[in-house]
């Protein structure tokens, strides 16, 4: 293979490298975006957004729990937790419980409103991924999941360290 012949390898390899990269940022921006309509959508009809409905669902399906743990069972960080809970008690749909005499042991329980929220509550993500979802067969449904899979080992998403209240 003579010089040009390698060089004009090496562009088109790279052309073809830099036409992949377009597209999955381009497929990355519409997921973004679909997601940034749906908070909206839920904020729209419910007053909540994304994760403070995946609290309420967390407080619903768990009981009282403190921050620290609801934080862990969402993936968050403590400060971002502690302005979903400020969030949700300003709408009346938390309620912050000091459970020890010193008062310094909070538990996160849900008022009757964020009770009925919860249990009528629309799902995390879009119905209509759900039913699309539902008319894969489960060979297509498990190509996705090692998909999605193999992206977060590329981007070295790491298991995110939550602080622990003692």
């Amino acid at each position: 293979m003579g010089n040009n012949q390698r060089i004009s390898s090496r562009y088109d390899a790279l052309k073809e490298n830099q036409d992949h990269l377009k597209k999955i940022m381009y497929l990355i921006r519409r997921l973004i975006q679909a997601g940034e309509l749906y908070t909206k959508e839920l904020d729209r009809n419910y007053q909540v957004s994304v994760p403070q409905l995946l609290c309420l669902l967390t407080l619903h399906e768990n009981g009282s729990l403190p921050p620290s743990q609801i934080a862990r069972n969402m993936m968050v960080g403590s400060s971002t937790m502690t302005g979903i809970i400020d969030r949700l008690e300003q709408k009346g749909l938390v309620k912050r419980v000091r459970n020890s005499p010193d008062r310094r042991m909070i538990t996160i329980s849900l008022t009757e409103a964020g009770n009925k929220l919860a249990r009528n509550a629309p799902p995390l993500i879009r119905q209509d991924i759900i039913d699309g979802l539902k008319r894969l067969p489960k060979s297509e449904i498990e190509k996705i999941i090692n998909g999605l899979e193999m992206f977060v080992d590329l981007i070295d998403v790491q298991e995110l360290e939550v602080e622990q209240s003692n």
